[in-house]
């Protein structure tokens, strides 16, 4: 059996034992999806490949505290939340302090030109900037567990468990951050 053919469980424990090359191909397995994570979350496609290879690092150095009993994915997007989480603390203070907008602030991005794809792409890139705003302007007790069962599949229990909270309060979560989503995007596209 090759490397790609074994579990994730299975790789867990090679790596654990030293393997290198075990640990590459969960994180080569895993890493789209996980940078498909951050990049809702911060809204930033430069900023996102920074805290992915953060998370990896970070798994890296945890994989011997890894609770087998957890899948995978979840303990990584786990370690990415929280690599998100301390990133925007980051940019809080900078802009506390500094008084300064961030280059690869929501605001920032909007003034951008989109490429000349033709009206189509246009039209559609502008759609996803003003998703992607409205998402950013979300509360973050509703914008993560949206992120997390709706963008990124997890279920309402993985969901809660990665969050610490209950299933129903993912399940209220969730529904109150659509409605917000569905406002501020109904405000934007006037």
């Amino acid at each position: 059996m090759t490397l790609q053919e074994e579990t994730d469980a299975d790789l867990v424990r090679r790596a654990r034992g030293g393997e290198d090359r075990a640990f590459t191909t969960l994180m080569r397995r895993h890493k789209p999806s996980l940078y498909g994570f951050v990049r809702r979350y911060v809204g930033d496609a430069d900023a996102a490949v920074d805290v992915v290879q953060e998370t990896l690092v970070a798994a890296w150095k945890a994989l011997a505290r890894f609770d087998d009993l957890r899948a995978f994915p979840v303990w990584l997007r786990a370690i990415a939340l929280n690599k998100c989480r301390d990133r925007a603390r980051r940019l809080a203070v900078r802009r506390f302090i500094l008084g300064e907008k961030d280059d690869q602030s929501t605001e920032a991005q909007a003034q951008a030109d989109p490429a000349p794809d033709g009206e189509e792409s246009v039209v559609a890139a502008q759609r996803r900037a003003i998703v992607q705003k409205a998402v950013d302007r979300l509360p973050i007790k509703l914008k993560e567990p949206l992120l997390l069962t709706y963008f990124d599949e997890l279920t309402q229990q993985e969901a809660a468990a990665l969050l610490g909270v209950t299933v129903k309060t993912v399940e209220t979560r969730v529904y109150r951050a659509r409605q917000q989503l569905a406002e501020l995007i109904d405000r934007s596209a006037i």
